[in-house]
């Protein structure tokens, strides 16, 4: 039998062989970092457009929310002049009934022998100026005023007493609070809870 002798250098293949080994597993590893490379940039790709699909959607809507808001505020303001205007209208509504009150009461207060020469108008504040045949009849005057609902705290600030055409006569000057209004409001809010009883 013949003996077999290898001169190969067993070395050098186990060598050649692990280096092959490597280098493959090397080049599985690359291909697999390359794919998960990939895989994750279009992943991340894909997480960009779908967010910056969103955003624009986002954006699209608080643009028309932005119109809407403005629509809305054009409203307000419409609402707002419309009201005021309405609350003008109510007013003149108001003050039309109260100086009808007002005028009317003067006239129901005003005792035989008085004569009013000046009616003037500062707020609630009235002042009367006038002639009186006596001084009794201005008592009377002022008690009429005190008794009416209209007005309140009749006060006389003057009274001057003359002859005038050989009568005894007294210019007088009375102020009074003037509740015509007030009075007014208090009587139009029970005509409305009358009307609205059943």
């Amino acid at each position: 039998m013949a003996t077999r002798i290898n001169l190969l250098d067993w070395r050098a293949t186990r060598r050649a062989r692990r280096r092959k080994e490597f280098l493959s597993l090397l080049g599985l590893s690359i291909g697999a970092g390359v794919a998960l490379l990939g895989l994750g940039y279009m992943t991340m790709t894909g997480a960009v457009e779908h967010q910056d699909q969103r955003n624009a959607y986002l954006t699209a809507q608080i643009n028309d929310l932005d119109k809407q808001i403005k629509e809305i505020e054009e409203l307000e303001k419409v609402k707002a002049n419309l009201v005021s205007r309405m609350n003008v209208i109510q007013q003149l509504q108001e003050s039309r009934s109260a100086t009808v009150h007002f005028f009317d009461e003067i006239v129901n207060t005003l005792p035989d022998g008085i004569y009013l020469s000046s009616i003037k108008q500062s707020g609630q504040n009235v002042t009367l100026e006038g002639t009186a045949e006596s001084s009794g009849r201005i008592s009377a005057y002022i008690k009429n005023l005190d008794a009416s609902p209209w007005f309140s705290n009749p006060k006389l600030v003057v009274i001057k007493t003359g002859e005038k055409n050989k009568q005894r006569n007294s210019e007088f000057t009375l102020q009074v609070t003037n509740l015509t209004r007030a009075a007014a409001d208090s009587e139009s809010a029970a005509g409305i809870s009358v009307e609205g009883q059943p």
